[in-house]
């Protein structure tokens, strides 16, 4: 369906309004569907966002400053994440050696467990942007890319 199908809207402004609204819409819808799912295995979005880059981590522990720099939400509270992640097990937090200060998070056999649950689904999701070629996606990646460049 086109975006003025969806919300019902029969011109835009410009092209860059009609896009602007394409991409709030688009992120809304992609946003809703994750939660569909992630809300089925008790986490959120944000929470698997912490579990991906744990699990990148390689069982490195990673500081929580470092995960906030990784985030794909940067709003996101990730103290507040990992605590939620602390109390389902599914991470471990530690001290850090070298910084007294800082803690360091590690992700657990629990959690690494979860994600290789949530592995195939992921696979899924993004085997829904099959619609598009492999050069469109790049093509995508790269204007959203410029589009973010801009605001620097």
């Amino acid at each position: 369906m086109s975006i003025e199908t969806d919300i019902k809207q029969k011109k835009f402004r410009s092209a860059y309004q009609r896009l602007a609204l394409n991409l709030v819409y688009t992120t809304n819808w992609l946003e809703s569907k994750q939660l569909e799912f992630f809300k089925g295995h008790d986490i959120t979005s944000q929470q698997y966002n912490v579990l991906r880059i744990l699990r990148g981590q390689q069982r490195n522990p990673i500081k929580v400053s470092d995960i906030t720099e990784r985030m794909l939400d940067k709003n996101s509270n990730t103290s507040r994440l990992v605590d939620k992640l602390l109390a389902k097990n599914l991470a471990k937090r530690s001290s850090c050696p070298n910084d007294r200060r800082a803690v360091d998070v590690l992700i657990t056999e629990e959690g690494l467990k979860l994600l290789e649950e949530l592995d195939p689904f992921v696979e899924e999701w993004e085997n829904r942007f099959n619609v598009i070629s492999t050069e469109e996606a790049d093509q995508i990646s790269a204007l959203l890319d410029k589009l973010r460049e801009s605001d620097k």
